[in-house]
């Protein structure tokens, strides 16, 4: 494909008409042919406009995270013995819930310019089915249809994924080694006239990591995750700082309550198994060692998306 014809690619994808709203929301037919349809279509679209975005002088790199989690986890690769490191910087705020600072408050700001230029970008991004319908969710992971397919972000994406959260959830929760190589991930946004929670759930996954987005000046009210103990049958209601992230297995009931005023925006990334496999109560949990935890699975990525 030539530049020109991937040129005409952006702008046939820029006059693609969403799915109505209702017609998402109710999962008609209609909606996943659209997506599927123009699946290449928009993936040239992306390409074409990443290309294209003038040379900025901040990257879409690990210098966006929190200074002692980057240079923890950088120790880390260099002798996985020394990962303790980063279990230090992890605060258990609920039973199986761990929080930590993630992101650099100070950087966020960068990471949500290019996010900006995203949704401003006019290319169709499908969002999370059931979840939020506003123009800053987004499905993340190329395996699912009308992601954010910008090479750029990939490459920050696969980084978040394969270089903190894989070998960190390693650490906190050994039975998902094995049910960890594939990914999923979408961006989710909270505010009271539109989407503003989510009803008790679990996820499908073997580990969920939530990463806030807000900015240090960007308060918000309400919108606690609440997390449901299986045992006790407590609720611990934990709430977000700007770049502070949570993690916990999949499996753990959670909800989030009602924005009553600001605005949230979360990044949620899962792992998974082969074919959305994930940990089974009881099972049996074999030995790893820090330099088996401290590795990228060979598996190539499947076709299988959550939804």
């Amino acid at each position: 494909m030539t530049l020109n014809q991937t040129a005409d690619q952006l702008e046939r994808a820029r006059r693609l008409v969403l799915p109505e709203r209702e017609a998402m929301l109710r999962r008609d037919p209609s909606v996943q042919k659209f997506w599927t349809e123009n699946r290449e279509l928009l993936v040239s679209a992306w390409q074409e406009w990443d290309a294209a975005r003038p040379a900025r002088p901040v990257a879409l790199d690990d210098s966006l995270l929190d200074g002692r989690l980057r240079a923890a986890v950088t120790r880390a690769w260099e002798d996985p013995t020394s990962e303790s490191a980063v279990l230090d910087l992890l605060h258990e705020a609920a039973p199986g819930v761990f929080s930590f600072q993630f992101f650099d408050p100070e950087r966020v700001a960068d990471l949500r310019d290019y996010l900006e230029e995203v949704w401003n970008a006019e290319i169709p991004l499908r969002p999370p089915y059931g979840i939020v319908l506003n123009r800053r969710g987004a499905m993340l992971d190329l395996k699912s249809e009308g992601s954010l397919a910008a090479p750029t972000f990939q490459a920050f994406y696969r980084m978040v994924l394969d270089t903190y959260m894989r070998p960190i959830a390693r650490m906190l929760f050994p039975d998902i080694i094995g049910l960890d190589t594939q990914t999923f991930g979408f961006s989710i946004h909270y505010r009271p006239e539109t989407d503003t929670s989510i009803r008790p759930h679990t996820d499908a996954s073997s580990v969920t990591l939530n990463i806030n987005l807000n900015l240090p000046d960007e308060g918000f009210t309400g919108s606690t995750v609440d997390f449901f103990d299986h045992t006790t049958g407590e609720v611990s209601v934990l709430t977000f700082e700007p770049g502070s992230a949570m993690i916990h297995h999949g499996n753990v009931p959670h909800t989030a309550q009602p924005i009553t005023s600001g605005e949230r925006t979360n990044l949620v990334l899962w792992l998974f198994g082969e074919q959305g496999q994930v940990p089974r109560p009881g099972m049996q949990v074999a030995e790893v060692s820090a330099n088996e935890r401290w590795t990228v699975p060979t598996a190539t990525q499947g076709t299988y998306s959550p939804f």
